[in-house]
């Protein structure tokens, strides 16, 4: 191919007007840092998507089983037809009220969950979470008068409670009397201390048992619903296996997937990451702008060599194809090289982990980076064809010159 050639020795050759040159490297650099940007920063909000949806499924389960008359009676036998569904993997059944929890260090509002110490290892990661203490210590301290709590990090840090010290729990929903309201107080012990790295959670959260939580409220052997956790494959089709057990269960039965409680978290994202492609592609968009002016240029300076060219039996199409193949080897480069460039910054920000994020603004530590190859993909092909867009116009131009008029 002589037309890939020529455009080789129009990339090579030494311009008269050495600023043709300094805009062919500004194109290709433009393209460098777009390409870089884009790769980066969709695989900080891929890692940030992913660590968040990590961290909300580690303290809360897949999918969320509940009756539309309130409490469950026979819980157990409930918890086998789940169990018994096609997709789940575990189930554990809870409780959800919202009570306060004073100590020596001072008094907080806390969200209180009873759980199954014997079943929430199945569907929850608080085993893996817990800096002090075990799910068993929370069993164990049930056999005692004092029942045992799990506190989040910042909650015990807050009411200045360690392992051990006893705090006390108070509901505002207790008996009425000719005095008014009287809160329900129960004296309980920290077993256990769990980090989830969540501010939310872990300054807001605590844990009991399920006969614990029951005692306190005064309710009976009841449940208010049950956790449900699937297999990580089939994760996407939590909606699925969700339908799956309100048709085992029968009517009255209610299934929300962990994608419906937090569609708009992850909506959200999904429209920032939108965002961010067009701003940063923009980049692209403007090193296309300089290859346009780039090969106009070349054009204006080759016009003798074009027209010799036709001259000698050069088709209109071959000259149209110079430009466009020297245009293309320019986005290639520039593509190529961002490709690279963006592959290793995301390396480096991955192993050495050297931004620090604050942890009681973000949900995590340091920067998540997370690459996913079928971004990077478009990326590239969104590069080239952006690039290989802006060649049209003076490659056209090219093949316009007419040699009678250029050799005059």
């Amino acid at each position: 191919m002589y037309e890939l050639f020529i455009g080789m020795r129009y990339l090579r050759a030494k311009h008269r007007h050495g600023f043709i040159s300094l805009i062919s490297f500004i194109s290709v650099a433009g393209i460098t840092v777009g390409v870089i940007a884009l790769i980066v920063v969709l695989a900080v909000y891929a890692g940030f998507t992913g660590g968040l949806r990590d961290q909300i499924l580690g303290i809360n389960s897949h999918i969320i089983v509940q009756r539309t008359e309130g409490y469950i009676t026979n819980y157990d036998a409930m918890r086998e037809n789940i169990l018994a569904v096609d997709g789940v993997i575990g189930a554990t059944p809870y409780l959800y009220t919202q009570t306060l929890l004073s100590g020596s260090g001072g008094g907080s509002g806390v969200v209180l969950r009873g759980i199954d110490p014997a079943t929430a290892g199945d569907v929850i990661h608080l085993e893996s979470q817990l800096l002090v203490g075990s799910l068993d210590s929370l069993a164990s301290a049930d056999d005692e008068q004092v029942p045992g709590i799990i506190l989040g990090r910042q909650l015990a840090l807050d009411l200045r409670a360690g392992a051990g010290q006893k705090l006390r729990l108070l509901s505002p929903s207790g008996p009425l009397t000719p005095m008014g309201v009287i809160p329900r107080i129960k004296t309980c012990r920290v077993v256990g201390v769990f980090e989830t790295g969540m501010f939310e959670y872990d300054s807001s959260l605590a844990y009991m048992s399920i006969s614990a939580v029951q005692q306190f409220l005064e309710i009976g052997d009841v449940v208010h619903g049950f956790e449900i956790k699937v297999a990580k494959s089939q994760l996407n089709k939590a909606d699925r296996i969700a339908e799956a057990i309100v048709a085992a269960l029968g009517p009255g039965t209610i299934a929300k997937d962990w994608m419906a409680m937090n569609r708009n978290l992850f909506a959200a994202f999904k429209l920032e990451k939108i965002g961010m492609f067009i701003c940063v592609a923009l980049i692209i968009i403007v090193a296309s702008l300089n290859i346009i002016s780039a090969l106009t240029m070349v054009v204006m300076e080759k016009g003798r060599d074009i027209a010799i060219l036709k001259a000698m039996g050069a088709s209109s199409q071959s000259i149209m194809k110079i430009f466009f193949l020297q245009g293309m080897v320019i986005s290639l480069t520039g593509t190529v090289l961002g490709v690279l460039g963006g592959l290793g910054l995301c390396e480096l920000l991955s192993r050495y982990q050297f931004i620090e994020l604050p942890s009681n603004v973000y949900p995590m530590t340091t920067l998540p980076i997370k690459v996913l190859p079928g971004d990077v993909a478009i990326i590239a092909a969104c590069a080239v064809l952006i690039s290989l867009l802006a060649t049209l116009y003076p490659s056209w131009k090219a093949s316009r010159v007419k040699p009678a008029e250029a050799l005059t």
